[in-house]
């Protein structure tokens, strides 16, 4: 795994094999900030990344310049690896925090201006997730929220859709509540 552009650009993440994630492809990770880059000014970015595993999109993040980036796992292997990546890569606005995604949610105080949500595919609480972000009000005014997820799901009938992706078997659906809402 790389990281694809930004000032960490082909600096590799080299997660241990006994990690247990499925880490988002390159190819998928570079279409994600593809389409990104079109609405979002990453030096402005507050990202709050959920389920976090590697970490690969925090690092993403960060190197195109976002401000102040928080990761959440659960899984204390990951979360060390997450930090000690960090400290490696010399990243100083990468927040790790070893929790429970749904705990988290439920007594989140801070807003950010981009959430993304990588759960595991088979999570059975995954359909749940973009109402809970909402209902919590994790997002700034105009805040986008990305939920990566397999093709099983589909969110168009959600009242904060926005679009879908899919590259691969890798989807991703945005969502979006507007000022004027």
């Amino acid at each position: 795994m790389r990281i694809i552009t930004g000032t960490l650009k082909g600096r590799r993440l080299n997660p241990t094999e006994n990690l247990p994630v499925r880490p988002t492809t390159d190819m998928a990770r570079e279409s994600l900030f593809n389409i990104l880059n079109n609405f979002v000014d990453y030096e402005e970015l507050s990202v709050l990344d959920l389920f976090s595993g590697t970490g690969a999109i925090s690092f993403e993040f960060v190197s195109r310049g976002a401000k102040d980036v928080t990761a959440i796992e659960i899984n204390p292997k990951c979360v060390d690896f997450i930090k000690k990546t960090a400290q490696n890569l010399n990243v100083n606005n990468l927040h790790v925090v070893r929790a429970d995604v749904f705990d988290l949610i439920k007594r989140a105080y801070k807003k950010f201006d981009l959430v993304f949500a990588d759960p595991p595919y088979q999570l059975e609480t995954l359909s749940s997730i973009p109402n809970l972000i909402f209902e919590k009000e994790l997002l700034k005014e105009d805040g986008v929220f990305v939920l990566e997820h397999s093709k099983e799901h589909s969110f168009e009938d959600n009242p904060y859709f926005w679009q879908h992706r899919k590259y691969g078997k890798v989807n991703f659906t945005f969502f979006r509540k507007t000022v004027d809402e």
